[in-house]
């Protein structure tokens, strides 16, 4: 029996819609899913939850959706939990991607299999090739740049996308996400981008790249995002996702492009995204790591 840990975000609702029988949906306290759960629990109370999975059956665990570091109450950790304590917080020490692993390690220690989102609806993740418009040369350089900058961010630990043009990196994703990394380039009176803009500002996201060296406005018009997993992140978990609202946000910042790692990221109603950018000249590769 399938367990699926539901996060926010349109990830979960589309992987249910592709799986051939509904699983157990699990949620977080806190990170309510689009989807109706069937068990909440709080993270105080992980093994008190581990072991209820473990008597309804459950064999395998795959966690989609987004969920932040929670933070855990020593008051409420139960009995079930307290031997699990030092690893969540061993884990929890090292960052977003430690975190993860340690939560997965935690999973398989208790004898679950962890699956990713792909591995149960592989057309979750796009074919490798040019989908929308025309590669030139520029966005080929560039994108041997995003790679380069996406190994360095995932080095820190910092985020899976960033925005290039002819030659220079003019945005890195931090904490808000990609699309509020966008919507920083889109024109202020835009309805449809100015309250992811606006998210980003409440979550305190650094904008010093909005601005060159002169201190004038980057001009993001004919520029690429680049968007990729981390390369040492577990790709069970966490998988780098645009769908819709990221083409709609990139032709409205005026982005000529959109590339993706191959098997590395996925894309959400990719026929929808195809169609936007196609319709705007702007190209979507889907490119081979390491291809030129």
């Amino acid at each position: 029996m399938l367990a699926l840990i539901a996060g926010t975000g349109d990830l979960p609702p589309a992987l249910l819609a592709r799986l051939p029988a509904r699983p157990l949906i699990c949620a977080l306290q806190g990170f309510a899913p689009q989807i109706t759960p069937d068990i909440s629990f709080r993270i105080e109370h992980l093994g008190t939850f581990l072991a209820d999975l473990a008597a309804r059956g459950v064999t395998r665990i795959c966690m989609a959706g987004a969920v932040t570091r929670p933070a855990i109450d020593p008051a409420q950790i139960d009995a079930a939990t307290m031997p699990l304590v030092a690893d969540l917080q061993a884990a929890m020490a090292k960052g977003d991607d430690g975190t993860l692993r340690g939560v997965i390690a935690i999973l398989e220690k208790a004898g679950f299999a962890v699956v990713a989102a792909h591995e149960l609806a592989p057309d979750l993740l796009p074919v490798a090739g040019v989908l929308a418009g025309h590669l030139t040369p520029q966005l080929r350089l560039d994108a041997v740049l995003g790679e380069q900058t996406i190994a360095a961010m995932g080095a820190a630990d910092s985020g899976q996308a960033c925005i290039l043009r002819q030659g220079r990196v003019i945005a890195r994703e931090d904490q808000a996400g990609t699309d509020a990394m966008i919507a920083r380039f889109a024109p202020a009176d835009d309805p449809l981008w100015g309250g992811v803009d606006l998210m980003g500002d409440l979550l305190g996201t650094a904008a010093e790249w909005l601005s060159g060296p002169d201190g004038t406005p980057v001009d993001a018009r004919g520029a690429m995002l680049f968007k990729a997993p981390k390369p040492a992140q577990d790709r069970r978990a966490d998988l780098p996702v645009i769908g819709p609202e990221t083409a709609r946000g990139a032709v409205a910042a005026g982005l000529s492009a959109i590339v993706v790692e191959a098997g590395g990221v996925i894309v959400l109603d990719a026929p929808q995204v195809i169609a936007t950018l196609e319709r705007a000249g702007a190209c979507f590769w889907v490119r081979p790591k390491g291809g030129a």
